[in-house]
């Protein structure tokens, strides 16, 4: 499949940072038997995977500003266009050998995001959107699920852990959700989560305390699929509020009724 050649750009940087990562995960299980324990290693691959990503991106798009979880915000000549970058989503999973998380890359132009990359190395599975241009699994389309109702639909959502705020309304609104849902999942990787929504493998998806890079690539992806995006409020303000809402139209204003009455609650 021919991508432009802003996603070759964005695709090489996450297979080549991905690698690495990879060859990083293997050494994991390994050090959860020592004494240090891998945090600190893991630590380390998050910043060389960030390193890698900048050194790609850069070399090929100069200028770009570039924002990550890592290194924060790096000031471009161009002040148009902005890298938002994940380089290990899932650090938590990643952390215990779990095999779910991923590069996100996503490219933001005059404020709107135009292209996204979800990369999960462990699994080769590799995510793509270009605004207008549909979204894709490994060269294959992919669109969100149909299903009409809570009742038949598997949500995901993200819960804060022990020291994040919000674990009193994240328990209403889990709470709640239950309620309604055939099965309610947390899989620990905000970006996958979406990406998940757009290919169909999950309903709809909730979090709230998130930052815009473990969201930007995948507001793309669902949209692209078909999907709707919003915050947890009903509107557009995604990145700069911190919380998203996703899903087909259906299920994604079910999702949001849910959360309006668990509130109020």
């Amino acid at each position: 499949m021919l991508h432009s050649a802003l996603l070759n750009v964005m695709i090489a940087a996450a297979r080549k940072a991905g690698r690495a990562l990879k060859r990083d995960f293997g050494e994991v299980e390994k050090l959860q038997v020592s004494l240090k324990g891998p945090g600190n290693f893991v630590s380390a691959a998050d910043r060389r995977a960030e390193e890698t990503l900048y050194a790609e991106l850069s070399k090929a798009r100069p200028g770009y500003a570039f924002i990550g979880e890592e290194g924060g915000v790096r000031e471009g000549a161009d002040k148009t266009h902005t890298w938002i970058v994940d380089p290990l989503d899932g650090t938590t999973n990643f952390l215990h050998g779990i095999p779910q998380f991923g590069i996100s890359i996503g490219l933001e132009r005059d404020g709107q995001v135009v292209a996204g990359v979800i990369y999960n190395p462990a699994t080769e599975e590799m995510f793509i959107a270009e605004r207008g241009k549909g979204a894709f699994l490994n060269e294959q389309r992919i669109r969100v699920a149909s299903r009409k109702r809570l009742a038949d639909a598997v949500i995901a959502c993200g819960l804060p852990h022990r020291g994040r705020p919000g674990i009193p309304l994240a328990k209403k609104e889990t709470g709640a959700m239950q309620e309604e849902v055939v099965g309610l999942r947390r899989f620990g990787a905000a970006a996958l989560d979406l990406a998940w929504v757009a290919a169909g493998r999950i309903d709809g998806y909730w979090e709230r305390d998130i930052k815009p890079w473990d969201m930007a690539a995948g507001l793309i992806l669902v949209r692209e699929a078909g999907g709707y995006v919003s915050d947890c409020d009903g509107g557009d303000d995604m990145l700069a509020k911190g919380h998203v809402v996703a899903g087909n139209e259906a299920i994604q204003k079910e999702v949001l009724r849910v959360l309006r009455e668990a509130a109020k609650g």
